[in-house]
């Protein structure tokens, strides 16, 4: 048995207007996503993963906030609080309104916000 809080995380990373807390445990990786307003994935993200959009894919519970998810195909939706996304690789993503997004990902944080390979 592994019992941990995410208080408490193995791994923080912050970038501008965010920060990511990741706990590792059972050859997994969770985390949890805190995105200030006015954080936009393509603005504060992008130039540190170096991708056109973010490639990690996503399942996450919405704890509090308002996220805009964009695809690449143009498919978009406002996920809040309570709600759980599946999001795949190709999307942008942003803070709507003034309260700050936190999201618990129980899949697409290990690279996060980690130099990418590709050039």
């Amino acid at each position: 048995m592994e019992v941990k809080h995410l208080n408490s995380p193995d791994e923080v990373r912050k970038f501008e207007n965010g920060k990511i807390e990741l706990v590792k445990m059972g050859g997994g990786t969770i985390g949890r996503a805190k995105f200030e307003p006015g954080w936009r994935w393509s603005k504060h993200v992008k130039p540190i993963a170096k991708t056109d959009s973010c490639e990690a894919p996503h399942f996450q519970y919405h704890v509090s906030g308002v996220l805009h998810i964009v695809m690449n195909d143009g498919t978009a939706k406002d996920v809040g609080p309570g709600e759980i996304s599946l999001v795949p690789p190709g999307h942008d993503a942003w803070v709507v309104g003034n309260e700050p997004v936190v999201v618990v990902d129980f899949q697409g944080l290990t690279d996060y916000a980690k130099q990418s390979s590709k050039k």
